[in-house]
């Protein structure tokens, strides 16, 4: 019971982040399976089974707040569904001494892909309103969507931070028209993973534990899209991802590392999450300090 108690958790807070910065939600939730020792193949499917329903609620919420852009939906969500389902096909023909580690190094690169684009990057404001075209969100949602099946997240590590590095939408119809998106992305991989490997070593209680923590959290994370700072959010989440999933190589066979070596690894690693969240908290103050100032209206009389 407290494991599922915890899974709820999990799920709850991944669906924050995700909802409210367009990614992680598969990545922190994998990782977590992963760290239990559930299968690779059995993690991604677990979590695409619940990204099912979380997605579909964060879709809704999403809209009905107005940050959601049908057209790039469309657009990148089928191919990305096709890239699903061809890399669920493919993690369920790897063995579990490749497929772990080989997942571990796909979640570290989203990690670290998230963590230095928000910490020293930003988000990019010059190009809003100018058109994505078809041959740039095709290609995207392909690649994305088979990263996401094989990585048991990447959905949004890939496809967020390249939409908001076009500059020509703003950050909350990136985030809204990503998690609406992955809904398709969602089922097609599921259903590659059910295709080939039935319903084996997926634990449909914990599937519910997940989904159930991620319905509860998707309209808030929706509402939350236009108060919590993505730079400083994506900063935190990156490390978090980086931290758990170099653990997991260095106790494979790939790696093998002793217990001093993983403790320099650790300690290093903890110090430049630390650097990096005050230089993301230090840089969005100074993003706020320059903004110009919102005259208030004077009133008649005063």
């Amino acid at each position: 019971m407290r494991t599922l108690v915890l899974l709820a958790l999990a799920g709850l807070g991944a669906q924050l982040v995700d909802g409210s910065l367009g990614m992680a939600y598969g990545v922190t939730s994998t990782t977590l399976l992963l760290a239990m020792g559930t299968n690779p193949a059995a993690a991604s499917a677990t979590v695409h089974l619940a990204e099912i329903g979380t997605t579909l609620m964060s879709g809704a919420s999403h809209w009905r707040f107005g940050n959601v852009d049908w057209k790039v939906v469309t657009k990148i969500g089928v191919p990305g569904a096709v890239g699903a389902f061809l890399g669920a096909t493919v993690l369920s023909t790897l063995s579990t001494e490749v497929a772990e580690p080989v997942m571990s190094l796909i979640l570290l690169g989203l990690g670290l892909y998230v963590m230095t684009r928000f910490t020293f990057r930003g988000l990019p404001k010059d190009r809003l309103g100018k058109p994505l075209r078809k041959r740039f969100l095709s290609p995207l949602g392909l690649v994305a969507g088979f990263l996401d099946a094989t990585g048991g997240g990447g959905w949004g590590p890939v496809g967020t931070p390249a939409l908001l590095a076009s500059g020509r939408m703003e950050p909350r119809k990136v985030i809204g028209s990503i998690d609406t998106s992955e809904f398709l992305v969602a089922i097609a991989a599921s259903l590659g993973f059910l295709f080939s490997l039935g319903s084996q070593g997926v634990d449909f209680t914990w599937v519910l534990a997940f989904l159930l923590g991620g319905l509860i959290a998707a309209p808030i994370a929706a509402w939350l899209v236009r108060l919590v700072p993505p730079r400083v959010l994506g900063s935190a989440v990156g490390g978090v991802i980086i931290v758990t999933n170099v653990r997991t190589l260095l106790r494979s066979d790939w790696v093998g590392a002793t217990g001093a070596v993983s403790t320099a690894v650790y300690v290093l690693l903890y110090a430049l999450w630390a650097a990096g969240l005050a230089y993301s908290i230090r840089a969005y103050r100074r993003e706020k300090a320059t903004e110009p100032a919102v005259e208030k209206p004077q009133t008649v009389g005063a």
